[in-house]
């Protein structure tokens, strides 16, 4: 069923107000009628509904969804700055897997640069990404996409997290097999975890020794070198499969 996601001013009492974008959607992609049935979701809370006619396009709360695809520990990704295509295949395909928020950080051999001028066209491209990333793959929630920060700020919220994993190519490269396991592996639910990818050249040694030494856990992710778009997915779905699949 398809599913959009909502402000609360947009429900009033069982009533729902569809804006200009989720109506187009409906009317001219789907090509719904009045009877059709749609699931909206605001703050968390999602409702099937029944469309009716009139414009703007209405529609009648029936029940509450209850099948819950969040998942059970809040993940969220900072993926240093990397290629425009790249950084949007994590937001989306992150969102998919479960990501809670996204963190983009200017790390040393990030190719991409901060420009502030620009930024405030990237900001709302990446939040819409990650909305329909959320309706396609039926979430109760959009991830948070945060602006830009550098390597010291994101250092800073470390302490907001349970649990901060940094993947390292140098571990995978000496062999670890141990640390990403052993950490994840006594992870338990409602949780906070913070992971962390370099850019396409890696983490530096001394970005490195600086997120050690402020208590990421440095992780190598098997026998194979990952890309970096490809690292925070692979996280992501060890995640998944420990706290949703192996439990």
């Amino acid at each position: 069923m398809q599913r959009y996601f909502l402000e609360e001013q947009q429900i009033q009492g069982d009533t729902v107000e569809f804006d200009k974008d989720s109506e187009r959607h409906i009317r001219t992609v789907m090509r719904m009628q009045r009877g059709d049935e749609v699931i909206v979701c605001v703050s968390g809370s999602c409702h099937i509904v029944t469309l009716e006619e009139g414009e703007p396009l209405r529609a009648v709360i029936r029940e509450k969804e209850t099948a819950d695809r969040e998942m059970p520990v809040q993940v969220t990704v900072a993926q240093a700055l990397v290629k425009a295509d790249k950084l949007e295949l994590v937001l989306q395909k992150g969102t998919e897997l479960g990501a809670a928020a996204f963190i983009p950080f200017q790390a040393e051999r990030s190719i991409v640069k901060t420009d502030p001028k620009k930024q405030d066209k990237k900001l709302p491209r990446w939040k819409k990404i990650v909305k329909e990333a959320a309706e396609q793959s039926g979430r109760r929630l959009v991830p948070a996409v945060f602006n830009p920060i550098g390597t010291d700020n994101l250092i800073r919220r470390f302490g907001e997290f349970d649990l901060v994993l940094a993947a390292y190519e140098e571990q995978a490269k000496i062999g670890d097999k141990r640390a990403f396991f052993e950490a994840v592996n006594e992870l338990g639910e409602g949780k906070s975890v913070l992971i962390i990818v370099g850019p396409e050249g890696g983490l530096s040694a001394g970005e490195a020794e600086r997120l050690s030494r402020s208590g990421a856990v440095m992780c190598g992710l098997g026998p194979r070198i990952l890309r970096t778009e490809t690292a925070p997915l692979y996280m992501l779905s060890a995640l998944s499969y420990h706290t949703e699949l192996s439990r």
